[in-house]
């Protein structure tokens, strides 16, 4: 009798444990509430307006938490207080990543907005005399995508050997016009536009400073590095969350909202640009 008694505890306990595993696969594989991290401004607004009505549709519950600086995003990634968030490139994300050993990665590239040579003073590039001011990132990468915007608008040649995304004044080898560069904190660069005859701007400093994309002299050409992407943590890279999201961008509804709320964005390569 003890023994039946003894198995049939066994049984109950194996049973039980076994529903309790299959209950907590099931709920990891049906999550319906995601958080996506984003930088407050055109990146968090990108979230709210193209991809989380999409993820809506699909069931999805979102909440979309804000940033004011580049570091928490990736922390509260790491730490999973987020489930995915965007707001940075490549580069970045895969430095970041190695500094403070976390396991992110790229889910999708999405539409960023692009650098650009702005001016008060001068109404096209042509216009540029002997010795015009140029303001200009003093951050090695960012001074990299000026320079190069400068060489795609024929102002300047750089040397071909060097590495696009780390060319610096050292490598332009052509300067006819006599530019005068005038490296500056990222953050100021918006404000130069009042002070000196040129600025590099990058898009996310231009928007923040109100500043309309279409207005500038020339916009960059961007490489995909330097494009914005959905970063998930690499556990959940093929999670049902994660290809809702991936689906959500890649809808005909996202690219609409795109082309009618965020003009100048430039289009990553697999959108046709």
């Amino acid at each position: 009798m003890r023994k039946i008694s003894a198995l049939l505890l066994v049984l109950i306990l194996a049973f039980t444990l076994g529903a309790c595993g299959k209950d907590s696969s099931t709920a990891s594989s049906e999550k319906k509430e995601i958080k996506i991290g984003a930088t407050s401004g055109p990146y968090a607004d990108m979230v709210k307006k193209a991809i989380a009505p999409q993820l809506e549709k699909d069931g999805y519950k979102v909440e979309v938490v804000e940033f004011n600086d580049y570091m928490q995003p990736n922390i509260s990634l790491g730490n999973s207080s987020i489930d995915a968030n965007l707001f940075q490139h490549k580069i970045y994300m895969e430095t970041f990543a190695k500094e403070h050993k976390l396991k992110l990665s790229e889910l999708i590239i999405v539409p960023t907005a692009p650098m650009g040579i702005y001016s008060d003073k001068l109404k096209d590039l042509n216009e540029i005399k002997k010795g015009t001011t140029i303001a200009v990132p003093n951050d090695p990468t960012n001074l990299a995508r000026a320079l190069k915007i400068l060489e795609d608008a024929g102002i300047i040649k750089l040397d071909p050997a060097a590495d696009p995304l780390t060319i610096s004044e050292k490598d332009v080898t052509d300067n006819p016009k006599g530019l005068v560069f005038k490296p500056l904190e990222a953050a100021q660069l918006p404000r130069a536009v009042e002070s000196v005859d040129l600025s590099a701007v990058p898009g996310n400093f231009a928007l923040a400073a109100k500043m309309d994309l279409l207005e500038a002299l020339q916009l960059e050409d961007m490489p995909e590095e330097y494009r914005n992407r959905v970063v998930v943590n690499k556990k959940d890279l093929n999670s049902d969350f994660a290809k809702a999201i991936k689906k959500a961008v890649e809808s005909d509804e996202f690219e609409k909202t795109i082309d009618s709320e965020f003009k100048g964005f430039g289009k990553p390569e697999w959108m046709g640009k």
